[in-house]
């Protein structure tokens, strides 16, 4: 499949490698360029693109700015974004882009892009939209930029200002801090436990009182449970119950 794509740099050295390798790929039909979003919007509003691979920091309108508006388009291409910086990876997930490449970027790496971004032009919709887009989160793997399913995380850990996701097999650390993640997971059962941790409910397997206070176990790991959410998790723990035993 031909595609369509827009590049958005305001820096004319990257716009220009960015354009490069998009065309150097085959999948790649045309390449149109913008070196701001204000210019991108005017080539959105006259041609219609597969994808749009953009730059998140910029002066004016801002990319995070931009790929909301373009959100909300009636039929949305496909957003990637293309960055030197990792703090922009919560919003990116709320707004459920296909990918986000860190700079300096890797024809390989492009290439794996673009691969997501035709799956999702020759692949319909399902009918219903139910969970079409699951959130995801981007972490690094092996220099490697991944998306990771927020169902595949079992329980978070603070350190410093950043977040370590935890999945059965690995961690992932992220830039953003655990509040923020609690009040934007709150309503996909994750729950905080401790001003450290943070769980999704219905993987607690126990609440236990030990010697030093109460614990939860997810997988085998036992978090603390500090004193002040105690009361909390219980009552959360208890409702789960009853809605499972009356379903």
């Amino acid at each position: 499949m031909s595609l369509v794509v827009l590049a958005v740099d305001d820096e004319p050295p990257a716009l220009d490698e960015l354009a490069y390798l998009l065309n150097a790929d085959d999948r790649v039909a045309f390449v149109h360029r913008a070196g701001d979003a204000t210019e991108a919007l005017r080539v959105l509003r006259d041609t219609e693109v597969d994808a749009v691979f953009l730059d998140i920091r910029m002066p004016g309108l801002d990319g995070m700015e931009l790929a909301r508006i373009l959100h909300r388009f009636a039929r949305p291409p496909a957003i990637v974004f293309v960055t030197a910086y990792d703090d922009g990876a919560v919003d990116a997930f709320d707004l459920g882009v296909t990918d986000y490449v860190r700079k300096p970027v890797r024809s390989e790496r492009l290439g794996e892009s673009l691969r997501r971004v035709t799956g999702l032009r020759v692949t319909p919709p399902p009918q219903p939209a139910k969970q079409q887009d699951e959130p995801s989160i981007p972490v690094e793997l092996a220099g490697t930029t991944r998306m990771l399913p927020r169902s595949s995380v079992r329980w978070v850990e603070a350190q410093g200002d950043y977040a370590r996701l935890h999945t059965v097999d690995a961690s992932h650390l992220v830039r953003v801090s655990l509040a923020t993640l609690a009040e934007r997971w709150a309503d996909a059962g994750f729950v905080r436990i401790h001003r450290s941790y943070l769980v999704q409910l219905r993987l607690v397997a126990e609440l236990r009182l030990t010697q030093s206070g109460y614990v939860v176990t997810i997988d085998g790991a036992e978090l603390p449970v500090s004193r002040r959410h105690t009361r909390e998790l219980k009552d959360k723990l208890i409702r789960a119950a009853k809605h499972d035993w009356t379903r």
